[in-house]
């Protein structure tokens, strides 16, 4: 009976090992997929902020100024 009883534990404690390294892995894959959203959220936010944007492949007279005093 008591052999029975120290497999039972020790089977647990595996068990309980396992659990623990499959919580370790999903923090880490999550923390990894949060950074990548940052990291997009990021460049999201920088590509907005860019002022102004670059007329360099427009046509001449493109982005000149414009008289509407006519």
């Amino acid at each position: 009976m008591l052999r029975m009883d120290i497999v039972s534990l020790v089977s647990g404690l595996l068990a309980a090992q396992a659990g623990k390294v499959q919580t370790q892995v999903a923090a880490t894959i999550l923390k990894s997929n949060l950074d990548a959203e940052k990291s997009t959220v990021l460049t999201l936010l920088g590509a907005a902020q860019q002022s102004p944007p670059s007329l360099a492949n427009v046509g001449a007279g493109v982005g000149g100024n414009l008289n509407i005093s006519a």
